[in-house]
């Protein structure tokens, strides 16, 4: 669904959280995606090896390190991982020794990651030759204004395009993407026509979300 939408790249948390998948769930999914979609493995504080290991078992093509991770241990994950990001909390002194983890791009979140909240996106600041994306609290009424201001790589979102916790909202996730390809000069996809928006609501089946365990394979 999220793809159907537009997003560019779907996470899988593998971390505590009420969104949390299991390795089987992950590769059902990944394997079903267009292979310009990219799949990210999302971590907190866990051992590199297994990093690469689940993200090698789901068939995943990135890893997103959530934790107190050091440079080195980023720079082993990524010699074994095609695409690797790192993030951190806004305000955090190690933000400027961000070039040191060799990744393709860091993350700036709120001071409690995953809280939904938006923090000062003064605070969202990379080195120099450093690609950023943005997170913390964003959705479709506040994300035009974060690119603006930030003008980051990417946006990374979850809670502000939820119907409830780890339940994705299609709308949201329109609207969201919608806002943020405007906001980047990027012109969102066209609008659907009457056999697309039949096609939507027959995949969106009777609780309006749609679920990749119903196709049954």
């Amino acid at each position: 669904m999220a793809v159907a939408m537009g997003a560019d790249a779907v996470g899988f948390v593998f971390a505590p959280s009420p969104r949390q998948v299991s390795v089987t769930t992950a590769s059902d999914i990944a394997k079903r995606l267009p292979r310009e979609v990219l799949t990210v493995g999302v971590f907190r504080d866990e051992a590199p090896s297994r990093v690469v290991d689940l993200v090698q078992r789901a068939g995943l093509g990135a890893a997103q390190l959530h934790g107190h991770e050091t440079p080195e241990q980023a720079q082993w994950v990524h010699s074994r991982v095609p695409v690797v990001f790192q993030a951190f909390c806004a305000g955090d002194r190690a933000v400027e020794r961000a070039r040191e983890y060799g990744v393709d791009a860091i993350l700036i979140d709120a001071p409690t990651p995953g809280s939904g909240q938006v923090f000062d996106w003064s605070m969202a600041e990379a080195p120099a030759g450093t690609r950023l994306i943005l997170a913390g609290g964003l959705d479709a009424t506040n994300v035009g204004q974060a690119i603006a201001r930030v003008h980051p790589w990417g946006v990374d979102v979850a809670s502000g395009v939820e119907a409830s916790p780890g339940r994705k909202d299609p709308v949201k996730v329109r609207a969201f993407v919608a806002a943020a390809r405007a906001a980047a000069d990027d012109p969102p996809p066209a609008e659907p026509d009457e056999a697309d928006e039949a096609d939507e609501a027959e995949v969106a089946g009777e609780g309006g979300l749609y679920d990749w365990e119903w196709e049954g394979a």
